[in-house]
């Protein structure tokens, strides 16, 4: 006999799916039985057990990101539901296709407030493409198709409910009869073009330009040569988000890589420049650091019509596959002679890199510079690296010191901007790719959200990767440095320890405890090394690295605002403030003379 369990199992497989992430629970019950006789008849799914359904989701979302197919998660009914949420928003805000397959109790206890029933639709509505409820065996074909292919299309989290007695019913053979829909296992393409007279329409706009920026999302991913192609022939200058660091090459010499506060001076530079804008799949949400309305004329493609025009006033809107659109685009595009805009943001690039590093070569009385611990990593990443970072201070010096080259990948929960995905999209990484080195960036806050735990579920998996090398860097500060420094530029308010101090643990320890290479870093000079003694491990590494928590995460252009909103929270009592004045001041010391006004302590006087 055939089950629903059984046929939901071989159709996931029909779907291209060979790893699911998941956590059991009696409301998935029959459904956790069908996966492990599955798998014993060798006819299964890998099953990856991470300690928290939260961490199934964010597992699942980056399996997403970093392999292009549909990631898939499953967890039990209300509890294991209710946390996969945090993750689900992950792929939702970061249009990622993931399948949820959430148990439910029986159908005869729906509506009657039993122990752990909730109205899993309702609650799942805002953040799910598509979410469904199987009420018969003979409706399972037909929803889970719609959420894989809903998920694929609109580039979401679609949501499968399995109430625990339909999970055992016997699958019928489905034949030709009313309300009963035969569907099949067949993913939609999504290589969009747009018509002939928009293509020719937008080769028009950006001909008339002469100095083209193309903004580069992590819609483009898969598309790196038609990007390139398409930015030569129009002498464009190349900036990327942060998620999509890795679609464009680092060696690139007119890619100024990412815009805004963790962004780079030539890409602001860039934005106040351009007469042309180019939007190549992302919706970049940052609108204060794109041009003036009418400054450049825009052109934006992507996938998600909604997302159109909604940033910037574009002239043109054309939904479409970023690779294929470009694919019709470039035969359509004039060879530009004059690469004098490319030139001057290459030369500005040169300029700033030294910049980057004189920075990260700043000794802190406090505590190791953290741009030193990313600076040299960036100089060791070995061909193929993946690498993630957590969204609080780690993201900074991710944007501003890693340079990915063709091949490597990098990434980090974006629009949600959670700080727990840096370890789950790590350990994903590694299961997606098990013969490449993952190097996992992570704040001492984040890690220990996530970090602690899933260094548990690496001790359960390590064993069966090709490639065991994954080395985890912890920015040990015992402080929520991210926001302590928002605190302070944002809303002009002082540090609060009360909220702001992080716990101090010997994580390196906690690694050592679990059978891993633990190494303490406290000085600059044992930086170096200790990446050295990771790439050399054939296993699981810990970098616990003791670094200053008042280096300040400059942004490229130091704004009026910015200085006086430091200023006065150092004023209002800032237990901080001594160290901060002296650290700010080497930072922007090294910036140079250009960079200099407005500083902290010129601002400080005046308040004063």
């Amino acid at each position: 006999m055939t089950t629903v369990s059984d046929f939901v199992i071989q159709r996931i497989r029909q779907w291209g799916v060979s790893r699911v992430f998941a956590f059991p629970g009696d409301g998935i019950g029959e459904f956790d039985g069908a996966l492990g006789a599955a798998q014993r008849s060798g006819d299964g799914l890998q099953y990856v057990r991470p300690t928290h359904e939260e961490i199934c989701a964010l597992m699942a979302t980056a399996h997403a990101k970093f392999t292009g197919e549909v990631g898939v998660c499953i967890a039990t009914s209300s509890p294991g539901a209710f946390h996969l949420l945090n993750g689900l928003y992950d792929a939702q805000m970061d249009n990622q296709p993931v399948v949820a397959i959430i148990g439910q109790q029986g159908l005869d206890a729906l509506g009657t407030f039993t122990q752990q029933e909730s109205n899993l639709e309702r609650m799942l509505a805002d953040v799910a493409v598509y979410v469904q409820t199987v009420v018969s065996p003979a409706q399972a074909q037909a929803v889970l198709d719609t959420a894989f292919r809903t998920a694929q299309v609109r580039l979401g989290p679609a949501v499968v409910v399995l109430p625990h007695d339909v999970q055992g019913m016997q699958m019928p053979e489905l034949a030709p009869q009313n309300w009963v829909s035969r569907s099949s296992a067949v993913a939609p393409s999504i290589a969009i073009t747009p018509p002939e007279t928009d293509i020719r329409q937008a080769a028009s706009i950006i001909n008339a330009g002469s100095r083209v920026t193309f903004l580069v999302g992590h819609g483009a991913d898969g598309a790196t040569d038609e990007v390139l192609k398409a930015a030569q022939l129009c002498g464009a200058g190349i900036i990327t988000t942060l998620r999509a660091k890795d679609v464009v090459p680092s060696d690139v010499a007119y890619h100024s890589q990412q815009l805004g506060l963790l962004g780079s001076l030539p890409s602001v530079h860039q934005m106040s420049g351009c007469d042309t804008l180019v939007l190549l799949g992302t919706n970049y949400p940052y609108g204060q650091f794109l041009p003036p309305t009418g400054q450049a004329r825009a052109v934006q493609v992507d996938l998600k019509p909604e997302q159109m025009g909604l940033r910037y006033p574009t002239e043109l809107n054309l939904w479409g596959d970023v690779k294929a659109t470009l694919t019709a685009l470039i035969p359509h595009l004039d060879a530009k002679r004059d690469h004098s805009w490319q030139s001057k943001v290459a030369d500005e690039m040169v300029e700033w890199e030294s910049e980057m590093e004189a920075q990260a070569l700043v000794g802190y009385d406090d505590g190791v510079n953290p741009r030193r611990v990313y600076h040299e990593l960036n100089k060791r990443l070995p061909p193929q690296a993946i690498v993630t970072a957590d969204a609080g201070s780690t993201a900074d010096w991710y944007g501003h010191h890693i340079r990915l080259r063709r091949g490597m990948r990098g990434d980090l929960s974006g629009r949600l901007a959670s700080m727990l995905a840096a370890m789950p999209y790590a350990t994903a990484a590694k299961f997606a790719y098990p013969d490449r080195c993952v190097i996992c960036t992570i704040g001492d806050g984040a890690f220990q959200m996530l970090g602690l735990n899933e260094l548990i579920t690496i001790k359960k998996y390590a064993q069966e990767w090709e490639n065991p090398q994954l080395i985890i860097m912890v920015l040990h500060n015992d402080d929520l440095t991210q926001v302590s420094w928002e605190m302070r530029t944002e809303d002009a308010n002082p540090v609060w320890p009360e909220s702001q101090d992080v716990e101090s643990v010997d994580y390196a320890g906690w690694a050592q405890l679990l059978g891993f290479t633990g190494i303490q870093v406290r000085t600059d000079d044992e930086v170096g090394a200790a990446w050295d003694a990771a790439f050399a491990n054939h296993g699981v590494t810990l970098i616990d690295a003791y670094t200053s928590k008042n280096v300040p995460p400059l942004p490229p252009h130091i704004t009026l605002q910015f200085a006086e909103n430091t200023a006065e929270a150092l004023l209002k009592g800032d237990p901080e403030e001594p160290t901060v004045l002296v650290d700010s001041a080497k930072a922007l010391v090294t910036e140079g003379i250009e960079r200099i006004k407005g500083t902290l302590h010129h601002d400080k006087k005046r308040d004063d």
